[in-house]
């Protein structure tokens, strides 16, 4: 098994791993609805159910039109990771780790959809003024900071294709001539 594969199963297998460990130990320890103060007036512990997507998108769909949906979309979703996958070089490491958990909070979710009927959402912060950011999970945490892991593997290699353009010797070492 190559490292770039390695790291992909790894990730991906961790991060499933601990999103349905935690969601089944919220669904056991709290009652749907409840809270838990983590940091008062900042961090909760919750149990909520999703049925839409990120930030509750299709949440009031017709069930008819959003099961089949979500299921499809992160059908779609799994084909194109497992693609992109396959074609990282070797040596994007970085990627392959970021592809495999961006996996694992998919397939979290989407376990919660065909065993539940709707995403469980345990955590929730408040922020200023007295908002609150949408309670979401490990699943979307981790599909979260795999994009940014791509982005910023995008950035560096823009960055370095900028500072040292294809047949520039910026890279080549020079050895000065001696007299």
């Amino acid at each position: 098994m190559t490292p770039k594969l390695r790291l992909f199963l790894g990730a991906f297998a961790v991060s499933l791993a601990l999103d349905q460990l935690t969601k089944n130990w919220i669904i056991e320890t709290l009652t749907f609805s409840d809270r838990v103060s983590v940091i008062d007036g900042f961090f909760y512990l919750t149990h909520v159910r999703n049925p839409g997507a990120a930030f509750s998108l299709f949440a009031t769909a017709p069930e008819e039109f959003r099961a089949p949906f979500f299921i499809v979309v992160t059908l779609i979703a799994i084909g194109l990771i497992i693609s992109f996958l396959r074609k990282l070089s070797p040596g994007e490491r970085l990627s392959a780790f970021a592809l495999g958990l961006i996996l694992g909070g998919a397939v979290g979710n989407l376990i919660d959809r065909l065993v539940h009927g709707e995403v469980i959402d345990f955590l929730h912060i408040r922020l200023w003024a007295g908002y609150s950011w949408p309670d979401f999970n490990l699943a979307d945490s981790f599909i979260v900071v795999g994009v940014a892991l791509l982005v910023l593997e995008l950035f560096a290699s823009e960055g370095e294709a900028i500072a040292d353009p294809p047949g520039s010797d910026a890279g080549s070492v020079r050895v000065p001539a001696r007299d």
